[in-house]
């Protein structure tokens, strides 16, 4: 049971940092932060939950149900994550890649504390129990002063996982079974990390925050190990009884110039090949979604369209379902994961040929961070565009990718890769 209480703020921002420097004393931070962006399907403008009363943290053996019986037995708020790597639940796959990063593949926790932001208000949850505690928590929230130490420059020299002449022959070797017909659009991700390092990662997590400016941001804490996510992408989101998937596929970067930046966008809103790209995902997301689906509900609402980031130009579609309220939120999860924009099409040919092509597990880095409700309603991102960094190894991550089709020219394709990890890379070499 939770206690709650609505709080009004003056200085909403005044108070989101200082709830952030404050939440950092806990072992396991979620914090969801949509940026100000006026989605059509937000809930709330931000969302801190922390410090864990239960979890679950599990291999990918039987993950699904494992996070279903978790999530039935609390009946209340959790917050977590699913990796990349659960595909070996749902289908007869495996990951046999390098992992710098040693991550559990999932991690939910239910929080004692719950902040519930929208517009200047705050509703704050407390579990009961550790209701005494939100004066006092109020007051320390307030008064919390930043570490300065944790504010200096990250100085970082990134490696490449994959070399350049490497990405055009494995993209070659893509292209191969492209023609051959054995799939038709491969998600071709490389890394770029650092060993021996260490961040700040707050200090880390405002300053991509702060230049990327996304609808998904997240800061993500378990004990040492952390993610800084400056997501563009909704995975799956669960209202009531509809399910909305909002697919991303199609990039373009931004000018300085605001005629050339308007050109650049106009130029993708018509690329052909990038539009390819963007409706085979939608196609097999509209698949995914039937699968739970009653039956004639599966709509596109939205197709191809361009959205501006403060990096990118991106081009989104929105496919909309109803499911029975009968239907558990977990299975729903399930039989759409992993994500279409993430794999390729057909899902599990191309997930076979891009495990063996890329050189890197891929783990979190294209897995969702989210939450489920008490009611079984969710809402989970995309881990795109996000640093990733074991404070005990220390090792820091950042993985980049992009859509392969019949249409793609190698060269294009690296350097699409290099503008999507502009950001990361920015941030972390302290350019």
């Amino acid at each position: 049971m939770r206690i709650t209480k609505t709080k009004t703020f003056k200085e909403i921002d005044f108070f989101k940092n200082q709830l952030l420097l404050w939440s950092q004393q806990f072992d396991d931070v979620v914090w969801l932060d949509s940026n100000s962006h006026n989605q059509a399907y937000a809930n709330y403008d931000a969302v801190l939950a922390v410090d864990a009363i239960t979890s679950i943290q599990t291999d990918y053996y039987q993950s699904f149900e494992k996070l279903k019986e978790y999530q039935s037995i609390t009946k209340d708020w959790i917050f977590g994550y699913l990796s990349y790597d659960l595909k070996n639940d749902v289908e007869q796959l495996n990951s046999d890649n390098f992992d710098g990063l040693h991550f559990p593949e999932l991690y939910f926790f239910q929080p004692k504390k719950l902040f519930l932001f929208k517009g200047n208000t705050v509703e704050i949850q407390y579990l009961k129990g550790v209701e005494t505690e939100l004066d006092s928590d109020l007051e320390a929230i307030n008064d919390f002063k930043e570490d300065k130490d944790a504010t200096e420059s990250n100085d970082i020299k990134i490696k490449l996982r994959i070399h350049k002449d490497d990405y055009f022959t494995k993209l070659n070797s893509i292209l191969e079974s492209i023609h051959r017909g054995d799939i038709y659009e491969a998600n071709f991700c490389q890394e770029f990390y650092a060993e021996d390092t260490v961040i700040h990662p707050l200090a880390t997590y405002k300053k991509l925050n702060t230049i990327s400016n996304p609808p998904f941001a997240t800061f993500f804490k378990c004990y040492d190990k952390y993610l800084l996510s400056a997501s563009p992408e909704r995975y799956l989101k669960k209202s009531g009884n509809t399910v909305i998937s909002q697919p991303i596929k199609g990039t373009a970067r931004r000018s300085k110039n605001i005629a050339e930046d308007e050109l650049l966008k106009k130029a993708l809103q018509n690329d052909e090949k990038e539009r390819s790209e963007n409706i085979m995902i939608v196609d097999l997301v509209r698949n995914d979604l039937s699968k739970t689906a009653i039956k004639g509900t599966v709509q596109v609402t939205e197709l191809c369209k361009v959205y501006s980031f403060e990096q990118v130009h991106q081009m989104v579609s929105t496919v909309v379902s109803e499911v029975e309220t009968t239907v558990h939120p977990v299975d729903i999860i399930k039989s759409t994961f992993p994500m279409g924009s993430m794999t390729g099409a057909p899902k599990i040919s191309a997930m076979k040929i891009i495990e063996k092509l890329e050189d890197t597990k891929r783990g979190l880095y294209s897995g969702a961070v989210g939450y489920i409700t008490p009611d079984g309603d969710f809402d989970f991102n995309v881990v795109i565009r996000s640093i990733l960094y074991n404070e005990t190894n220390q090792y820091v991550s950042y993985s980049v990718g992009g859509a392969i089709t019949a249409k793609s020219i190698p060269l294009n394709e690296y350097e699409e890769c290099l503008v999507k990890a502009k950001a990361m890379r920015t941030v972390l070499e302290n350019d």
